[in-house]
């Protein structure tokens, strides 16, 4: 298993968990912000448990984007002010947090957790 190839596919996980955090900062959530960069240390733990845990919390994540987009759509749509781009923005954000958490999945991932399943 190549080094650049396990960055290639933890580098995804790691950006959506910094990103889900600062989204939790900025709501002045910080004990959730700090447990996903907490979640970062789990990279570093090479169990299928680990990675699961990770998959879990992206999974929630992704969850937590689409009733962000939710929240402000709605309460922009009732303001009367344009909603369709911020639920294009939220939405690739969720995406790419969904696709983190695929990549979890991935052989390389597998191996790198040393994962059998």
């Amino acid at each position: 298993m190549r080094p650049m190839r396990v960055v290639g596919v933890l580098l995804l996980p790691a950006l959506a968990l910094l990103l889900l955090g600062a989204h939790f900062f900025r709501a002045g959530l910080v004990p959730v912000a700090a447990a996903c960069v907490a979640l970062l240390a789990l990279l570093f733990v090479r169990t299928a448990r680990a990675a699961r845990v990770m998959q879990g919390a992206l999974a929630l994540g992704v969850l937590e984007w689409l009733r962000t987009a939710w929240v402000f759509a709605s309460a922009r749509a009732v303001a009367g002010q344009p909603y369709i781009r911020l639920l294009v923005i939220l939405g690739g954000v969720a995406l790419i947090t969904a696709l983190a958490a695929l990549l979890l999945q991935s052989k390389t991932a597998r191996e790198h957790f040393r994962s059998t399943d």
